[in-house]
Parts: C-alpha cells; sequence; structure tokens
C-alpha cells in the first residue's frame, strides 16, 4: 500500500491528462471537431503562461489539419482559382491574429479564455441546425444558381481567418455557413475552399508563434504524436458513435470547459 501510495505521489498526473487530452483531441477533430476544447485547457494545466497555451496548442494541432491538403488536392486543383484568394485571406487574417495575440497581455487573454471558450461551443451547437436550414434553403433554391459573390466572401474570410489565428475553435464550421451563404453549393468545392483558408491561417499562426519563441515544446511534441496517433485510430470509433452523440459531447466538453474558467476567473 505504502509503495502504491509512493507511486501514486511520484506520477506527475499531468502529463498523463496532457497526452489523454491531446489523443482525444486527435480522435475529435477526425470525426467531428472541436478538438481545441480538450487540448487548450490541457495546454494551461501544464502551467503555461495562457498566450503560450493558446500558441503551443495552435502548433500541436496543425500538422493534423495539414493532412487535410492531400486529401482535397483534387478538388483544390479544380478550384484553384477560388483557393488563392481563399489562401490569402487566410493569411492575411491569421497573420493579424496571431499578432493580436501576442500583444495581448496575458491576464487579459486569461480571463478572455471563459468567452471564447462559450462562443466556440455556440458555435459549434449551431452548426446542426444551421447546416440543416442550408441544406433545405439550397433544396428550395429555383433555377439557375447566382454566381457567388466572391468579393464579400474574401473579406468576410479575413475576418474569420483573424479569429482563427487568435484562438480559432469552431471557425471551420464559420467557413461552411459563409460559403453555403455566399452561393457555394458543391461541398467538395466548400470543404476544399474551407481546408485552404484555415490550414493557411492557422500555418502562418504556427510560424509567428513559433519564431516569437511563444511555443513550449515539449508539452507541444508530445500533444502532437498524440494527436496524430487518435486521429489515425478514430475511424473506427466514428463508425461505433453516431454523429450525433460525437457531437454532444463537443458541445458539452466546450460549455463544462467555459464554465470552469469562469468558475476558476471571477
Amino acid at each position: 500500500m505504502a509503495a502504491f501510495s509512493n507511486f501514486f505521489h511520484l506520477v506527475d498526473w499531468r502529463w498523463l491528462w496532457l497526452s489523454v487530452a491531446a489523443f482525444l483531441a486527435g480522435v475529435l477533430n477526425a470525426v467531428a471537431g472541436g478538438g481545441s476544447f480538450l487540448l487548450f485547457p490541457a495546454m494551461l494545466g501544464m502551467k503555461m503562461l495562457p498566450v503560450q497555451a493558446n500558441a503551443t496548442n495552435t502548433v500541436a494541432l496543425w500538422p493534423g489539419q495539414l493532412t487535410s491538403i492531400a486529401a482535397y488536392r483534387d478538388d483544390i486543383r479544380k478550384n484553384l482559382r477560388l483557393a488563392i484568394p481563399m489562401g490569402i485571406a487566410g493569411f492575411i487574417g491569421g497573420t493579424a491574429g496571431a499578432v493580436v495575440l501576442l500583444n495581448t497581455p496575458q491576464m487579459t487573454f486569461l480571463h478572455l479564455v471563459p468567452w471564447l471558450l462559450l462562443i466556440a461551443a455556440v458555435i459549434f451547437a449551431a452548426s446542426g441546425p444551421v447546416s440543416r436550414w442550408l441544406e433545405h434553403r439550397k433544396a428550395r433554391r429555383s433555377g439557375e444558381p447566382h454566381p457567388p459573390r466572391r468579393l464579400p466572401v474574401f473579406l468576410l474570410t479575413i475576418v474569420v481567418c483573424f479569429y482563427i489565428g487568435y484562438f480559432g475553435a469552431g471557425a471551420g464550421f464559420l467557413i461552411i455557413t459563409l460559403l453555403s451563404l455566399f452561393g457555394f453549393q458543391d461541398l467538395n468545392e466548400i470543404n476544399a475552399l474551407k481546408v485552404v483558408s484555415t490550414t493557411m491561417a492557422n500555418g502562418i499562426a504556427f510560424l509567428i508563434f513559433v519564431f516569437d519563441g511563444q511555443v513550449v515544446w515539449r508539452y507541444c511534441l508530445l500533444a502532437m504524436v498524440t494527436c496524430a496517433v487518435g486521429g489515425y485510430t478514430s475511424a473506427r470509433f466514428a463508425r461505433m458513435v453516431p454523429q450525433a452523440v460525437l457531437r454532444g459531447l463537443v458541445v458539452f466538453i466546450g460549455l463544462g470547459m467555459a464554465a470552469w474558467f469562469f468558475w476558476r476567473n471571477p
């Protein structure tokens, strides 16, 4: 009994929780999204400064996003005239968001965290009903589809990508909704454009955070590996659990984390 007690005190359970959270984040990102709801609080639990925790979370998750570019490469190639402006919008917005984050005082960002988590959870919760509404709207649309208005889409994508560079949870759905509302109808095209913009926004944020020295690599590398393993093993998990249950779980986790930080930071 004494040996077990000594082992319990010797183990740093924060490292174990970071590994589990990163693994589950990889699973969630691959099958439903919302992995940041788990991984970002786990990073904060490692006693990092809030801005460092957010930067390290972004860097740890980005390689998993990069692989989605390969998955949609054919659709991106078909829509290159649209993909290039979306990538530029991601670059501009992601750069601005990352720079503003690095110039946000640590305590100010810490007090913003519960609000950011709450907003992201609400966005994610709304994604199901809004997606059904968009499908219903598309089905009722008659006649020839109107050409998408590209300038408003470009400008609003910059705004969304600013949020991605600053925090980012739930932003992929915002891009999908934006493109659908402005006349884009082909789901493969929408996903390809979303992947280009979000990957570019997170990618430039990745570089800015790394060059500014905000990434705590000993935690980041562990999270990268376990997140990748979680994403790789998620296919079987996705077949076992209904999407509605997964989405409900993500929303529950997001709201729970927001409530925890509201309680912790009165």
